[in-house]
């Protein structure tokens, strides 16, 4: 090999090194937990719609595509699509967006897609997948990451005995040591969930889940100097990771209920012979 081509390859792999890792909320057994979740809470209306766009495609599977997509070398999956997945808040509130979104404004834009009777089904189809993940990565607590360590990226550990950062422990180490099936994890976390907790947590607002987000976050960080996360750690946060999974796709089922609720229709009085009305019974 060549100085000139060693040089070349030693100045990628410092690049590689320095760019910033990418998030990947929940990995696919966390995201897939959320959407069978949902599927379950969906109205028969939001079902329908479902049904719809998606064909035979689970919601389960819709789940994973904006990641899964996240390999496409076009322009649009490394660049315009990659801030949809996160929110950065430095306090305790979403503030702004910025200029090239995230999160907050790619839910606001695909949901105008769904109740668009002029978008494309393709269109449509990429906005209800989009939906389907982007709700389970605002649950996720460093998906609503602080300015500086890219969501926890950046903070270098061992977990379970192996190299790791603290986002791929919220992204897959914590839901990926339970050892369970997406469907036998919801199955799980859905016995467990009260009617109490269901109707407290149908709540279609994703500002709230943010602010539940940057309220958790602050408490997963390790202590200073501390670079081994073991059973200790699982045992600690194994009930919040639970809970956001669950809360997540309470909250999925009620946001596309809601997208896809329509106003009830109401018959004009259905004239009878002799001029008088016959209301249609509701």
């Amino acid at each position: 090999m060549s100085a000139r081509l060693r040089l070349a390859f030693a100045a990628a792999a410092a690049a590689l090194a320095l760019a910033p890792a990418p998030a990947f909320a929940w990995g696919k057994t966390g995201h897939r937990v959320v959407a069978a979740i949902a599927d379950r809470g969906l109205s028969a209306e939001a079902r329908a719609h479902v049904r719809l766009l998606l064909g035979t495609e689970s919601l389960d599977e819709a789940a994973t595509w904006p990641d899964d997509m996240r390999s496409d070398p076009s322009p649009f999956w490394q660049k315009t699509a990659t801030p949809w997945h996160y929110v950065t808040v430095g306090g305790a509130q979403y503030d702004v967006a910025p200029p090239e979104g995230d999160a907050v404004t790619a839910l606001k834009k695909f949901r105008a897609t769904l109740l668009d009777p002029n978008a494309s089904v393709a269109d449509k189809q990429t906005a209800l997948r989009f939906i389907v993940h982007i709700v389970g990565d605002l649950h996720q607590p460093l998906h609503v990451g602080q300015p500086g360590d890219h969501g926890g990226n950046d903070v270098k550990l061992n977990f379970a005995g192996r190299p790791s950062n603290l986002h791929s422990v919220w992204d897959t180490g914590l839901v990926d040591d339970e050892q369970l099936s997406f469907t036998e994890f919801a199955e799980r976390l859905e016995r467990r969930t009260t009617p109490e907790q269901v109707i407290a947590w149908t709540d279609p607002d994703p500002l709230d889940w943010i602010a539940e987000s940057a309220a958790i976050r602050p408490t997963v960080y390790p202590a200073a100097g501390t670079a081994d996360l073991g059973w200790d750690y699982i045992y600690k946060f194994r009930p919040v990771m639970e809970q956001r999974l669950a809360q997540a796709g309470v909250r999925l089922a009620a946001y596309l209920n809601e997208v896809f609720h329509a106003p009830p229709r109401v018959e004009p009085p259905a004239a009878t012979p002799g001029g008088r009305t016959r209301r249609h019974r509701m």
